[in-house]
């Protein structure tokens, strides 16, 4: 790959973007000289507008994005955002509303959310949601607050939160901040939660289970309505992780689990942008006993129209400033009228199949520590190809020589030297052909020719870096 220069080496003294007729009226003095404007800037560049154009669309091109090919990001779900989605989103009443503009001016905008909240009732199959929480681990956190908040009014809150070691890493970090101390439930040989353990240590001091299913592994908890029946028995709740509701939502419900509270992720599971294109959307979905908590306002719908209760006694109060991000709203709920019920159930379908038929084509290639069926993303490890010098972070590195993004690397911490897989339900049988050949392509090069692996990528823009230096050194 061509090195691309700095605008600043570009920059030829005289060169001009553009070059005006010389004026035809009198020029007026002393228009601009009361203004703090700059005349000069001391060695800026000076370039073509040809340059320019040329110079940042080559940078960009350098960028790897979603409308390029695949991000196989195990527990990420970066799948593309539909188009139609982001026209919607940019409409006059929707991207022009004030957040603080009068009830009675932003009817249609409360219309959006009620409904949204409507959907994904009906999805979770729970019974009061809130949008409020600006991403995945904030909602992850309201949800901890909501269970506090009801076990407190009971008069108990408990003092630990039950964590299985396959869950998501935020969850230790929301029951810490809540209050509690986390206490590990180990996998069993499925890579599931283990029955006998949760038993063992299911007792009054117990608030909570914060269980993520399917699991980091991308197993399904096929004892999970014995679990929370277990947990209510002794007096506690149970939360769950909706990270990888894309793996489930058409097909079961959380709420029909015996689940009490999950949060959800819209920049994941529906469709919204995530990561650099976000912001995100973490809402809550709860049982009706934990309703009465729910952050303020809540939106209502009265025969008058829509409007904001703050009259909840027994709220956790605000979570944020406003009512959530509100195109991140209206994109969610244009993706669910869009799919329909028969859609969304399928999306979950392909998610499914795509994520199988990649396990299946690299089995035996890559090793994979449970032998379970794993629905939307897998898990493969390093095993295989560590007799040969070769870790993750090779295989990874060199992928990058392919043309394709790395998928999740050592997480979760159950697989040592993890390669987490998730395709999504958006990529063709074709894309995912390409990601398994590169995959293929590097297991035999580790056999083969280890060293080009461990020195790889060849082609980036950016070779390897010094990671351990970059962390704990960065040059801002």
């Amino acid at each position: 790959m061509i090195r691309e220069p700095l605008i600043f080496e570009l920059s030829g003294t005289g060169k001009k973007a553009f070059k005006l007729p010389q004026l035809d009226v009198p020029k007026q003095e002393g228009l601009l000289e009361s203004l703090p404007v700059r005349q000069d800037v001391e060695g800026f560049p000076e370039v073509s507008e040809i340059e320019v154009a040329r110079h940042f669309t080559r940078l960009s091109q350098a960028n790897y994005c979603i409308d390029i090919g695949m991000y196989p990001l195990g527990s990420c779900t970066m799948k593309y955002n539909p188009k139609v989605n982001e026209k919607i989103a940019a409409l006059p009443g929707l991207a022009g509303v004030h957040p603080a503009a009068a009830v009675e001016l932003i009817q249609g905008n409360l219309a959006i959310i009620h409904d949204l909240e409507d959907s994904l009732k009906d999805i979770t199959g729970l019974d009061a949601v809130s949008l409020q929480p600006s991403a995945g681990a904030q909602g992850e956190l309201v949800g901890m607050m909501l269970i506090r908040a009801c076990l407190e009014e009971r008069g108990d809150p408990r003092k630990v939160v039950l964590i299985p070691d396959s869950a998501h890493g935020t969850n230790p970090s929301s029951a810490h901040i809540c209050g509690y101390q986390v206490q590990e439930i180990k996998s069993n040989e499925a890579g599931t939660v283990d029955l006998e353990d949760l038993d063992r240590v299911m007792n009054e001091d117990v608030a909570a289970l914060m269980v993520t299913n399917p699991n980091t592994l991308g197993v399904f908890e096929r004892d999970i309505c014995r679990i929370t029946e277990l947990v209510h028995s002794r007096g506690g709740l149970v939360y769950m992780d909706g990270a990888n509701m894309n793996a489930l939502m058409g097909v079961c419900r959380p709420g029909d689990m015996g689940v009490d509270v999950i949060h959800l992720n819209l920049h994941k599971t529906f469709s919204t942008p995530h990561g650099g294109g976000g912001p995100g959307s973490g809402p809550v979905a709860v049982k009706a006993l934990l309703e009465p908590y729910l952050p303020v306002p809540v939106i209502t719908k009265h025969e008058s129209g829509y409007g904001f209760d703050f009259d909840r006694p027994k709220t956790i109060g605000r979570v944020r400033a406003f009512y959530g991000n509100f195109l991140v709203a209206a994109k969610a709920l244009a993706y669910i009228l869009t799919l329909g019920p028969e859609g969304i159930k399928e999306v979950a379908e392909i998610a499914v199949l795509n994520s199988t038929y990649i396990r299946k084509r690299l089995e035996g290639e890559y090793h994979l520590q449970y032998e379970t069926p794993t629905m939307h993303e897998c898990v493969f490890s390093d095993k295989l190809q560590k007799p040969h010098g070769v870790q993750n972070i090779d295989i990874a590195k060199r992928l990058i020589d392919y043309d394709v993004h790395p998928p999740t690397m050592s997480f979760p911490l159950i697989v040592p030297g993890a390669l987490m897989i998730e395709p999504t339900e958006t990529e063709s049988k074709e894309d995912l052909d390409r990601f398994i050949e590169a995959m293929l392509s590097i297991s035999r090069e580790a056999r083969e020719n280890p060293e080009l692996l461990k020195e790889a990528p060849h082609g980036s823009y950016v070779r390897r870096l010094d990671e351990t230096t970059a962390a704990r050194n960065p040059i801002l």
